[in-house]
């Protein structure tokens, strides 16, 4: 049973949320504040967190880096913050989705099970793979940099990533990400693809601005140079 950590201090959307994630055989536990949530999901993880932004104690982009800090699990944001200045930040910081207040809980549903897809078991092996100093095992999913060091990834960097060096030099198109990695729901989060291939520069290329894997077609999409 996948366990859901709802963070948000308004009583009635965590009422709300604990019954009909309840009713759809989700194991939800609540949190009202940051501070209770970080140790909610020290004391025992949850599979995926649903997460406010405007806590009482701390900044809900700060509860995103306390949990990036150790874990890798999915955090949909869900804010009455809908500036692009705040889906930005909670993104670079390692939301996964972002949901915008008043919300239908069929959407944010449908964000779960998107985000919950990126958890399947990967499809057939495929050998090792390099991105300047690391090495890329995509059977494992792991990536380990040259002086042993391994290197963390989300689980959306990892679909994202996963997908263009599953199709090396091949052009994958915008469309097909986004459908691919959030879910046929979203066509025009054109954003989400800029945060996370920044992220994943960041992370696994030598210069990150000037990527010889990870390379983007300005208004296409994005290919996997090996």
């Amino acid at each position: 049973m996948t366990r859901i950590l709802v963070v948000d201090d308004e009583p009635q959307i965590l009422r709300a949320l604990r019954i009909n994630l309840r009713a759809r055989g989700y194991d939800v536990e609540v949190a009202d504040t940051g501070a209770a949530a970080l140790k909610a999901a020290a004391g025992h993880p949850p599979d995926l967190v649903v997460l406010d932004l405007g806590l009482p104690d701390l900044d809900g982009t700060e509860v995103i880096r306390g949990l990036r800090g150790w874990t890798g699990v999915p955090i949909i944001v869900l804010s009455g913050r809908a500036g692009s200045e705040d889906k930005v930040a909670a993104l670079d910081a390692g939301a996964d989705d972002y949901v915008t207040k008043p919300f239908g809980v069929d959407e944010l549903l449908a964000r779960i099970r998107a985000v919950t897809r990126r958890l399947a078991p990967a499809t057939p092996a495929a050998p090792a793979l390099r991105i300047g100093r690391n090495t890329v095992d995509l059977a494992d999913r792991t990536v380990t940099r040259d002086d042993g060091v391994e290197v963390k990834l989300t689980p959306t960097q990892w679909a994202m990533l996963e997908k263009l060096l599953r199709n090396p030099g091949k052009l994958v198109s915008q469309r097909q990400l986004l459908h691919d990695v959030w879910g046929p729901e979203y066509q025009q989060e054109t954003n989400y693809l800029r945060q996370y291939m920044a992220q994943l520069r960041r992370k696994l290329e030598d210069d990150p601005a000037r990527p010889r894997h990870l390379i983007t077609e300005p208004g296409m999409g994005y290919r996997y140079r090996p």
